[in-house]
């Protein structure tokens, strides 16, 4: 029987305790809904499913999230910012802990703009103990953008821009460190949607991007390998940030931003698995699952399946 190579790991993460983390902010896009992603990817069966592969799961609830219509959007450059900066610092705090207590944070949004908060948790763990995280950024769109240069305001565009320090605010700057991850060592996979200035923000940054056009021309095993050198280069390892849209509409309808051309069900799997194979991955996060826009379920379950690959669930 023919298999495909397996990458022999760098460096294994040992723990089997996964501690589960529900971000429900909608507050970073204008499309309301995903807020109930959390919920959904729950139904779906994540934590059992988890559990079946040999991990002992705990889920740590959801962190408590101000509700848009109780609040003033504040500056159209970057609204509701100050919630979102709340939000993303509670949720820092916790993803700290779980570290600490041994266990791997599975963190389940909402929007995008939580990644802020979960690579500046991660990237806070590690500095004490002096060592550095990479980051693997898997999404249609780069979100790069700063207040100066997003068309909408719309915060859950911004985050990467906070994480590599582009702009200057109390998102970027928690902890008191920046960027949260060294350019060299954060790559950017799959995308296929960037707005004007972000082709600007993306070369100021230096971080490394491989577009759709790279995985048809490449292959995605090729991508990813490369994509995990690069972030593993001098690193503990990586946060993985997966963002539903990356994925073809066709097979995940459920998502805020839809963009044609995306990554089909089976090169989804691929890259998980690849992820999985290598061993070094420190945390990861599913975001911008919208059940309000999905199709019974679809998206959500997809996102649970693909979080199996990337633990290790095999076809044999």
């Amino acid at each position: 029987m023919a298999t495909s190579p397996i990458t022999k790991p760098l460096q294994h993460v040992q723990t089997k305790h996964i501690r589960i983390i529900g971000v429900p902010l909608d507050l970073g896009q204008s499309r309301r809904g995903v807020d109930m992603g959390p919920s959904a990817m729950r139904v779906a069966g994540l934590e059992s499913k988890l559990e079946a592969l040999g991990y002992e799961v705990e889920d740590g609830g959801n962190i408590p999230v101000a509700l848009a219509e109780t609040k003033s959007e504040g500056d159209p450059n970057a609204k509701y910012l100050k919630e979102i900066t709340e939000t993303c610092s509670k949720e820092a705090e916790l993803v700290v802990k779980t570290l600490e207590a041994g266990k791997i944070p599975v963190v389940l949004g909402g929007d995008h703009s939580i990644a802020a908060g979960t690579v500046s948790g991660v990237a806070e763990f590690y500095r004490h103990k002096n060592q550095r995280i990479g980051l693997l950024w898997i999404d249609a769109h780069t979100d790069i953008n700063t207040p100066g240069s997003s068309p909408s305001g719309n915060v859950h565009g911004m985050p990467l821009g906070a994480i590599m320090g582009l702009f200057e605010s109390p998102l970027t700057d928690l902890y008191g460190f920046s960027p949260k991850v060294q350019p060299d060592n954060c790559v950017l996979v799959g995308i296929r949607d960037v707005d004007n200035h972000e082709r600007e923000n993306i070369r100021r940054s230096g971080v490394h991007v491989f577009t759709m056009r790279d995985i048809d021309e490449r292959g995605m095993r090729s991508v990813m390998e490369e994509a995990l050198r690069l972030a593993g280069r001098g690193t503990v390892g990586y946060h993985v940030s997966l963002d539903l849209d990356w994925i073809d509409p066709e097979d995940a309808p459920g998502v805020g931003t839809p963009v044609w051309g995306g990554a089909t069900y089976r090169e989804g799997h691929l890259a998980m698995e690849i992820i999985a194979d290598h061993g070094r991955m420190l945390s990861f996060e599913l975001v911008e699952v919208n059940p309000v826009l999905d199709e019974r379920n679809q998206t959500a379950e997809l996102a649970v399946e693909l979080a199996l690959s990337a633990f290790g669930k095999k076809i044999l």
